[in-house]
């Protein structure tokens, strides 16, 4: 919370963003650390310090730009895409929002986000590009309603499960 980190669905662990608080022209530089926000609308979550420094902790969300300062480099072989369908305090209502999306999506999995609160994220596919990804999302809203495209970095693939950490608010 107390470092200059945020969270971002899609660019990989260790890009440098520089984000500007578009309402008072604060800038601050984060590096991504983290998968979020899986809010609709919202683009990057930022800790705590970060916020601050932007002047956005009173109000909560401000409208920013993002500049990507710098990303590590990503072998093509490592970069894949899934689509997140819904996140749940209760594993059981993940377990059967899984059950149902399977048989017609391909391969979902149920992930547990440790932090607070702690989560059990639906994770459908496992997709090369972000446009299939997205094309997948599409389809996936048409019946669970909610969809985001995130990353599957190297060190958090599926097999692995996700990034931990606490709440970035």
């Amino acid at each position: 919370m107390e470092k200059l980190t945020a969270a971002h669905r899609t660019l990989p662990f260790g890009t440098f963003v520089r984000v500007t608080n578009l309402d008072n022209g604060k800038i601050v530089e984060v590096r991504i650390t983290d998968r979020g926000p899986f809010v609709a609308g919202r683009i990057i979550d930022l800790s705590h310090a970060a916020a601050r420094q932007i002047e956005m902790i009173g109000p909560g969300v401000a409208r920013v730009r993002l500049d990507v300062l710098s990303q590590p480099v990503v072998a093509a072989a490592d970069n894949w895409y899934a689509v997140q369908a819904g996140a749940f305090q209760d594993k059981d209502r993940a377990e059967r929002l899984r059950a149902s999306l399977e048989h017609d999506y391909g391969p979902v999995r149920v992930v547990l986000r440790k932090g607070y609160p702690q989560l059990w994220r639906v994770l459908v596919g496992k997709e090369h590009t972000e446009d299939a990804a997205l094309n997948l999302a599409a389809r996936i809203r048409t019946v669970a309603g909610s969809a985001m495209v995130v990353r599957l970095d190297p060190s958090n693939s599926p097999e692995a499960g996700l990034p931990a950490s606490g709440s970035r608010e």
